[in-house]
């Protein structure tokens, strides 16, 4: 009788939590997975004891460590993202490792940052080209390109959600702006891939008209042409026949429940010329400011995009780089581990390329690929970048738990999945709240780090202001690692100057150039 009594007390109160996890909004595992879930808070709450008698330790796990997870989830709560008992890193031994100098003494520098700040753009993005519809971005941290379809519609309502709350843009990536792109109300780069979803004939060629159309009907800000990306540089992408739904199917303009392949080149252009009158042709039409988005290879073609630019005819009005390290699409192994360069050696090679011509005041340099971590994003800036784009560490914040089953259609928290169970389980407006705490946390980092480096805005940084170690014997500046000359990183006088009197209209700065 008392173990009958027992195991029915234990079935009602595995009821009461079963319901109580269904109903409640804040947990996308537990509204999807009641009662069972609760073990994966469990496990991550002792998991720092536990870790004492494990091998993986918090900085091993790629490619998010436990500890960056950590910072995220903590930073997107509005949680302590703080740290105990020193670093986990072995700096004293370590290859690679960055440290960032701090400076003693600095001129006047803002109050502490105020996290409702938008914290603008340091360039004004298609202004140098005399774009129709030019402006400055208020935020130099936005959501990067994460399409419908790979992502489920919650979650792009969430991310969506989170970006206009913290005053961010989002990119609809690919697949086209869906109707959860506008339900969140952000502002929207909508990019154009090599299938011209959205944007595209019957027979799959490119259709100014239907792009002119959704372009009056959405928030559409900028254009991204996709030339490749940081998942799978020089292959196009695939969206499985079972996330291709009817909903899916009507945006991109494709069948139901047949593979969706989109070509590895567009057809729209074939070099750099026709690829700069494209470019030229949108920015007539739309008004707006075009950019393209590519992984680093072979430097030829930016070497040669970079020439035609030099006379100020044609040109694009931003570069967004990605790495090797990107990785919100699936791909075969060979691309994510083997092909295109990491960001910090791309990015650097095609900056320089624009550095020894004079042309990187008059393009936006957008980093992407794993710049979702104040420190990764303080080398991106140093290294020339102007904004950063962040994708995973932006699907972390809605609840992704890197279960890396993006591509299965079976992703636990309903993030990167169109099963209507799971995504059941993920409340966009709760997530698009987390999303809104970790741009702005984001932010605010990033400009506590800049007043400790002794400068205004995280645009300012530059290479010299941080080195890379060798161990504990010898290090080098990040001019000296990737090559910099001069000034190469830093923004010119004009731009520093009109950036300052945006950010800070009431105070005078006189910023100086650091030195190594």
């Amino acid at each position: 009788m008392k173990m009958t009594t027992l195991v029915g007390g234990v079935a009602v109160a595995a009821g009461v939590i079963a319901a109580r996890d269904l109903t409640q909004r804040k947990h996308a595992v537990l509204r999807n997975f009641p009662v069972l879930g609760h073990a994966r808070y469990l496990l991550e709450k002792i998991g720092p004891e536990l870790r004492q008698y494990i091998v993986t330790s918090n900085d091993e796990e790629r490619p998010f460590s436990r500890d960056q997870r950590r910072w995220v989830y903590a930073s997107s709560k509005e949680q302590n993202n703080y740290f105990g008992f020193g670093t986990d890193n072995d700096i004293e031994h370590l290859q690679g490792h960055v440290q960032i100098k701090h400076r003693t003494f600095a001129d006047a520098l803002p109050d502490d940052h105020d996290p409702a700040a938008k914290l603008p753009s340091a360039k004004v993005l298609g202004g140098p080209r005399g774009r129709a519809k030019a402006f400055r971005p208020e935020s130099v941290i936005n959501i990067s390109a994460m399409s419908f379809g790979s992502l489920s519609g919650p979650a792009i309502k969430a991310l969506s959600r989170g970006a206009s709350r913290a005053g961010a843009m989002h990119n609809s990536g690919e697949g086209g702006i869906s109707p959860y792109h506008l339900e969140g109300g952000a502002d929207l780069i909508l990019q154009i891939g090599t299938a011209y979803f959205g944007c595209r004939n019957p027979d799959g060629s490119f259709s100014l008209d239907r792009l002119k159309e959704r372009v009056a009907t959405a928030p559409v800000k900028a254009i991204e042409i996709k030339l490749s990306q940081g998942a799978k540089p020089g292959l196009g992408g695939l969206l499985p026949a079972a996330k291709v739904s009817p909903e899916i199917a009507e945006i991109r303009g494709i069948e139901v429940g047949k593979d969706c392949a989109s070509p590895s080149r567009h057809s729209a252009f074939s070099d750099v010329d026709s690829m700069l009158d494209f470019v030229e042709m949108l920015a007539e039409e739309t008004g707006l400011p075009v950019g393209i988005k590519s992984a680093v290879g072979e430097m030829g073609f930016w070497q040669e995009l970079a020439a035609k630019m030099q006379s100020g005819e044609r040109g694009v009005d931003f570069i967004t780089i990605d790495g090797a390290e990107g990785g919100t699409g699936a791909a075969p192994l060979i691309f994510a581990d083997a092909v295109a360069m990491p960001f910090r050696i791309g990015f650097s090679r095609v900056y320089g390329t624009f550095a020894e011509l004079g042309l990187t005041d008059s393009v936006t340099f957008i980093a992407s690929a794993k710049v979702g971590l104040p420190e990764n994003a303080a080398v991106a800036f140093a290294l020339g970048a102007d904004m950063i784009n962040v994708g995973r560490e932006a699907m972390l914040s809605i609840g992704c738990i890197q279960s890396q089953r993006c591509h299965e259609d079976v992703c636990p928290t309903g993030v990167a999945t169109q099963n209507k169970w799971l995504t059941g389980g993920l409340d966009p407006m709760d997530k698009g709240d987390r999303c809104a705490s970790y741009l702005k946390t984001m932010r605010k980092e990033l400009m506590k780090l800049s007043a400790a480096v002794g400068v205004a805005h995280p645009g300012l940084i530059t290479p010299h202001d941080i080195e890379v170690m060798n161990g504990d014997y010898e290090s080098r500046t990040l001019a000296g690692v990737y090559g910099y000359k001069d000034h190469w990183g830093s923004l010119g006088r004009q731009v520093t100057d009109d950036l300052l009197a945006v950010v800070h209209p009431q105070r005078t700065f006189n910023e100086k150039p650091s030195t190594a």
